[in-house]
């Protein structure tokens, strides 16, 4: 529970909505406070601007630091996750307030009753699930901690265990299967496709590839874009140049399939400077 103080109330320990102060219950605060969820309880502060010693204290227990000065007509949503306190207006925490409190309309007792049972089966097949797919997790890494190849394809940008796992279960361990880094581009999905006639020349993405392999590098593209400056000005250069996202994704995707696939060959760990090099300063030219 939260504990809600004001500038010179007593902490608040009345019971409301999710184990949170009533209105009623406590008088010394202003009566815009009101209570959202399980853990949170937004607070409206008046005047036109309050400092430390006259907030609405909002935190975990006794002793918590207070979130800050707050504007006059916000209030503050202190959740019990990580984050900074959240302002909302002071109009939307009254809309949802009322939305929360006010009577609905009911079905039949043995409609409710029968209604709880199946979302109470519902939850349990939730339950299931995510037990399976924790247990899953943790046999993935166990046995992708295993492989000796693991090591060079976790030290790329944006491969963390579970896409590394299902990168190298697509590509396997075999290092002949592809012949260059070519046909392993095509095969997931990273090579366009080029068909000219004549005059006409046409240039588009490849759609007969192995949709799981394309599908955990369009993830470890995305995720490079924040892990590797290198892979982020390469993406910038093909945005620069007309491509749009998926476009200029997919080119830094095939990027970095190269440079995996030369790693495993020579058995090398993954180097920024080497995979995306500086691009050289043009020399001005002489009068």
């Amino acid at each position: 529970m939260l504990e809600v103080a004001g500038g010179g109330g007593a902490p608040a320990d009345g019971a409301g909505a999710g184990g949170v102060p009533d209105l009623g219950e406590v008088p010394e605060l202003d009566p815009g406070v009101v209570a959202l969820g399980r853990k949170a309880v937004v607070a409206v502060l008046g005047g036109d601007r309050v400092e430390r010693d006259g907030q609405v204290g909002l935190s975990a227990g006794p002793g918590a630091p207070c979130p800050g000065a707050v504007s006059a007509g916000w209030a503050v949503l202190a959740g019990g996750g990580e984050g900074e306190p959240w302002p909302v207006p002071v109009p939307e925490a009254a809309r949802l307030r009322e939305a929360f409190r006010a009577g609905q309309m009911r079905q039949l007792p043995l409609v409710e009753q029968a209604m709880g049972r199946q979302t109470l089966a519902l939850l349990g097949q939730l339950d299931a699930a995510c037990a399976a797919a924790d247990d899953l997790e943790h046999a993935v890494t166990q046995s992708f901690n295993l492989h000796p190849d693991a090591g060079i394809i976790t030290s790329f940008p944006g491969l963390g265990i579970l896409t590394g796992a299902r990168v190298l279960a697509e590509i396997g361990d075999d290092r002949s299967r592809f012949q260059d880094a070519k046909g392993l581009k095509a095969y997931a999905g990273a090579a366009p496709v080029t068909r000219a006639s004549g005059k006409t020349r046409s240039v588009t993405h490849r759609k007969v590839k192995n949709n799981r392999l394309n599908a955990a590098g369009y993830t470890w593209a995305f995720s490079a874009l924040t892990a590797s400056p290198g892979a982020r000005a390469h993406y910038d250069r093909r945005k620069d140049t007309g491509d749009r996202h998926a476009a200029a994704q997919r080119n830094l995707f095939a990027r970095l399939l190269g440079c995996l696939h030369h790693c495993l060959l020579t058995g090398q760990h993954y180097d920024e400077a080497t995979a995306f090099p500086a691009p050289a300063k043009k020399l001005p030219q002489a009068a």
